[in-house]
């Protein structure tokens, strides 16, 4: 994979991440972690059945590299974010230039993280979660 910009980056997802985070007895967050290469995107195509939404996690030194997945999840029409993933040392973008930079629509949240904290990582799903909701998404499992 094109490591330009990120030269010293070690180590890379090459297979699928899970983690659940339970909120209250009856309601669970299940959480999948993909490569975002496009070479894995018959993964991403299981995962988004039944979805209450996605993170598009954007690395702020190769920002180009969101396009596909925001491209994938706007034909999808499904509720997603932008996680803004900063790192010491990077170049600090406005929410604004990103948003420019990406194209995306005003109604599409974008949250500066550090994907490496849990709490900045909790802001995103919190984020994630209200967006779903506004956009008419209900929880699998759900009873109305």
């Amino acid at each position: 994979d094109d490591l330009s910009g990120v030269e010293r980056k070690l180590t890379t997802t090459v297979a699928m991440d899970f983690g659940r985070i339970t909120i209250a007895n009856d309601y669970m967050l299940y959480l999948f972690g993909t490569p975002g290469q496009e070479r894995f995107w018959f993964v991403w195509d299981e995962l988004a059945m039944g979805a209450l939404g996605a993170v598009v996690l954007a690395d702020t030194r190769r920002l180009d590299d969101c396009f596909p997945a925001v491209d994938y999840f706007e034909k999808r029409e499904q509720p997603f974010v932008v996680a803004l993933n900063c790192f010491d040392g990077s170049r600090p973008f406005t929410v604004g230039e990103v948003r420019s930079a990406i194209g995306l629509e005003p109604e599409i949240p974008i949250v500066r993280c550090d994907a490496r904290k849990k709490d900045s990582g909790r802001e995103v799903l919190i984020t994630l979660v209200e967006h779903a909701m506004r956009m008419g998404a209900s929880p699998v499992g759900t009873m109305s």
